[in-house]
């Protein structure tokens, strides 16, 4: 594969036609007052998952509508105190998976929260384990044009709710630091800790590497790839429908989230992923509000962007801020 993009110049450079609606507040702020009407009833149980170095408690707590969403919660076995808290999101198609994966963080000593996207886990990985009981009009295979005939029926309205409230679940858990909450992910698990850092004001870290669902207009227009080419076929399909499905779009950009950041932040990006290309990882990092900020740039790496040398790079970065 070859360089599809724009130079790294005209990334560094690069500013997003995505238009924000007027009333995005408005709308974010309407969901999580109906979300938070439920009560969060998180709870924590224990698992046996065999290891020596590290606790692992099954989690559930209410996410969008009160329904219930599951999670990880990873501690060193021998915590007594509250820990810096990072809470992670998962790429497209996947679950939370099983106790004793992801280990990485609890090693580091940190608690280590993992929430499950509600309707995955069934494309890889180890599973989930989250239903998603709201139904939706007509859409392509696959979530990203579920609900796509309005915002409020969208598919990623209730992802990003459960993750808002996953912060609210994993900060109530008395081994947890609420003061020192660090978001994390990759892919589609990148775009919801985007969102997530628009929407918890009081975060200290946001960490999205080859973050997806940033700049749609761009995106859905530039790469043949799943998951973006569903809008496209769903378009192919439903003809004269592009409008208002980008404004549905709009209310859920990471580019706008990323407008409203308040945390330090710590992006990724790949110059020859073309699953999420990377003029729109640099739309979402050149809108970040917070001054401090930067990006790791992965000349000839597709959508895998850094890997392991990435987790690396957030060891040493999150050291700064939890």
């Amino acid at each position: 594969m070859v360089l599809f993009d724009l130079p790294l110049d005209g990334l560094r450079a690069y500013r997003s036609a995505s238009a924000e609606p007027e009333d995005f507040d408005a709308f974010w702020a309407g969901t999580l007052q109906q979300a938070r009407a439920h009560d969060l009833g998180a709870r924590f149980e224990p698992v046996d998952a065999g290891l020596s170095t590290v606790r692992v408690y099954d989690v559930t707590f209410a996410g969008f509508g009160g329904h219930p969403v599951k999670g990880w919660l990873r501690l060193p076995a021998g915590a007594r105190e509250p820990l810096p808290l990072v809470v992670e999101f998962i790429g497209y198609g996947g679950g939370r998976g099983l106790p004793h994966e992801k280990l990485l963080w609890a090693s580091a000593g940190r608690a280590h929260f993992v929430m499950d996207t509600r309707g995955q886990g069934s494309a890889w990985g180890g599973g989930g384990g989250t239903a998603d009981p709201v139904g939706a009009a007509p859409a392509y295979p696959g979530f990203m044009t579920r609900g796509i005939d309005a915002p409020g029926n969208y598919y990623y309205r209730r992802v990003f709710t459960d993750a808002v409230r996953a912060v609210e679940a994993a900060r109530s858990h008395p081994l947890a630091d609420a003061a020192r909450t660090a978001v994390i992910g990759e892919s589609q698990g990148g775009g919801i800790a985007l969102a997530v850092g628009g929407l918890v004001p009081d975060l200290v870290a946001v960490a999205p590497d080859v973050p997806f669902l940033c700049d749609f207009p761009r995106a859905i227009t530039l790469t043949d790839r799943h998951p973006y080419r569903e809008v496209g076929l769903f378009l192919k399909t439903h003809r004269g429908r592009a409008a208002d499905a980008l404004r549905t779009l709009s209310y859920f950009d990471g580019v706008h989230f990323a407008a409203r950041g308040r945390a330090a932040a710590l992006f990724s990006a790949a110059l020859e992923d073309q699953t999420c290309p990377p003029s729109t990882v640099f739309a979402a990092f050149n809108a970040w509000a917070h001054r401090d900020k930067a990006i790791e740039v992965y000349d000839f790496n597709d959508h895998e962007g850094g890997g392991p040398f990435q987790e690396a790079a957030k060891l040493r970065w999150l050291r700064s801020y939890a």
